[in-house]
């Protein structure tokens, strides 16, 4: 930070701060603020990454800012005098984003107003909302591409695309696939250790995630006399009991039942995707960037996806041969079976990285406060 330059005051506003990527995001940034002198406080329902972000040295306030009903209105005055002591108030949700709408209109001289678009949301009036930051920032090209296709009365200049990016050092490139860690996970659950090369699917267990593609892919894998364990770490959820013994019916229908392995999500991911041959991105639903992608192709693991959203955009620009056309089963099947026989080496170098998204969005708050 500059000597002449002030403190900034930047408050950040989601729903919670349970887990997903809008929440490791504000973490991401608030981290970035403390380390260049700032104020760092987030506005949230609380959660289990509260105690991360309060490590950091940011500060975190309880407010139900995200339940859908009219009583969270309630919120609005206690917002009003909290703002009136930053100098940026950064939303990252629509119902957060209202509330300081609504909070913002009735003050004399409020603080800086900034946006994220985090996904592909419907377009409607309620969602609009992620476009009146004065500046809106789009976490890949594809959400900018969005916003002005769905909302075109939206100032294209005040739009900033800001990829998200991953700590490299978390995603050290392997050398090989590693065997060993594939053991250890075994010890949890053992049918990991069978044998065949293994394919995993990270993500949560919902519909649009895919996970029908990729069991279906195992089993025209198996056609092709490869037999590939899967593995989708993150789908096992109680609260979805009944999608996963639909996916669990579907792998007995079809003869993959044992090569099939849902579990929950684990810690040390980057051991995940370091013990395996391939990773899938299959969302059916265009993701707005695609963070798995990047963290795979990091460690070094080749990455097959549906070509479309952000999760297209970064194998156009990192990884091409990893695009497949959407929902294209046979040619999935024909660029696993050449992964897992020949894997193609991931780039180098992963230019989606965690420092440049930092800077990126501390420079944007940088410049609205020197619009004045």
């Amino acid at each position: 930070m500059n000597a002449r330059q002030q403190p900034l005051r930047v408050l950040q506003l989601l729903p919670a701060l349970d887990a997903g990527g809008v929440e490791k995001s504000t973490l991401e940034i608030a981290a970035a603020l403390i380390a260049a002198g700032h104020e760092a406080t987030v506005v949230s329902a609380g959660g289990r990454m509260v105690t991360g972000l309060e490590a950091l040295g940011a500060r975190h306030i309880t407010l139900d800012i995200g339940r859908k009903s009219l009583a969270v209105l309630r919120h609005v005055r206690t917002l009003r005098q909290l703002f009136a002591d930053y100098d940026i108030v950064h939303a990252r949700s629509r119902i957060p984003a209202w509330l300081a709408w609504l909070a913002l209109r009735g003050m004399k001289t409020p603080p800086h107003f900034v946006t994220t678009v985090h996904g592909l949301n419907s377009p409607s009036r309620y969602s609009r909302i992620m476009t009146a930051g004065e500046r809106v920032i789009c976490v890949s090209n594809a959400v900018k591409a969005y916003v002005l296709q769905h909302y075109p009365q939206t100032d294209a200049r005040k739009l900033v695309v800001i990829p998200r990016g991953i700590s490299v050092a978390a995603f050290p490139r392997r050398a090989a696939t590693d065997r060993n860690a594939r053991a250890r996970f075994s010890g949890c659950w053992p049918r990991l250790a069978q044998a065949g090369p293994l394919i995993l699917m990270p993500g949560r267990g919902t519909r649009l995630k895919g996970h029908e593609d990729a069991i279906r892919l195992v089993q025209h894998l198996k056609a092709d006399n490869l037999h590939a364990v899967l593995w989708m770490p993150g789908a096992e959820d109680p609260k979805r009991a009944g999608y996963i013994a639909e996916l669990e019916t579907l792998a007995a229908t079809l003869g993959v039942a044992e090569q099939v392995i849902i579990t929950p999500p684990v810690a040390d991911v980057a051991d995940a995707y370091a013990a395996s041959d391939l990773v899938l991105q299959l969302s059916r639903k265009p993701e707005s960037f695609g963070r798995t992608v990047v963290e795979a192709l990091s460690v070094g693991v080749p990455v097959l996806g549906w070509d479309h959203g952000g999760v297209g955009e970064i194998f156009q620009s990192i990884f091409p041969e990893g695009a497949v056309p959407c929902f294209a089963t046979d040619v999935l099947t024909h660029k696993a079976l050449s992964f897992l026989k020949a894997p193609p080496q991931p780039p180098a170098s992963i230019p989606y990285n965690l420092g440049s998204m930092q800077s990126a969005t501390l420079e944007v708050y940088d410049d609205l406060q020197h619009t004045n």
